[in-house]
């Protein structure tokens, strides 16, 4: 029962066990992640030709207290609102809205946010988020994963010694910043959690 009890997401414990109130949580859950998302991708830095924001952060954070189904719920979530037009990415309406914007630049990047979702969720339905050395190893390999699916649609469009350059290296030290943040507060946070009996 024990094992069960650590295989699980940091919001598990939130959950209604079962019936309306659970879907109806697990909605609200998903629209307040939406919401951080969004805010996320609007809070940035100018740094050079490439803007920094804190998106990255938001959805290992997503995808550690949620979990697999919640987590990429909440992501495609995210996809769909922007999807049909509403300014929820980074730099939009600046430079676009809508599936025109995310066929664009940052759309390999919008993609692996999902997939970083996914990973990071996976591990933690595992367990993994007690232990800071899984967490750390995860998250590194959502990030590379999440990286290579933009720099591989990045190349399509501009090619790759400019996908490398633009796309890749000015986020290489913040993205690894926000990874090792991201590790070491989920087992920080099971550990100010209540034990259960």
């Amino acid at each position: 029962m024990a094992a069960a009890s650590s295989s699980t997401a940091l919001i598990s414990a939130a959950l209604p066990e079962k019936g309306a109130t659970r879907l109806a949580t697990q909605l609200l859950l998903a629209v307040a992640g939406s919401l951080l998302l969004i805010a996320s991708a609007k809070t940035k830095v100018v740094l050079g030709p490439v803007d920094m924001s804190l998106q990255t952060l938001a959805v290992l954070g997503i995808g550690a207290a949620y979990g697999l189904r919640l987590g990429v719920a909440t992501l495609l979530l995210y996809m769909a609102q922007g999807a049909m037009g509403y300014p929820v990415f980074q730099s939009t309406p600046e430079k676009g809205i809508g599936i025109a914007y995310m066929l664009g630049s940052t759309g390999g990047y919008l993609l692996g946010f999902v997939a970083m979702a996914a990973i990071v969720g996976w591990a933690v339905d595992r367990g993994w988020g007690r232990s800071i050395v899984k967490m750390l190893g995860v998250m590194l390999v959502a990030e590379i994963v999440m990286m290579a699916l933009g720099f591989s649609w990045l190349s399509l469009l501009i090619g790759v010694e400019k996908s490398w350059q633009f796309g890749v290296v000015p986020f290489i030290v913040p993205d690894l910043i926000k990874v090792a943040l991201a590790a070491a507060a989920v087992p920080a946070i099971w550990a100010l959690l209540p034990k259960k009996a």
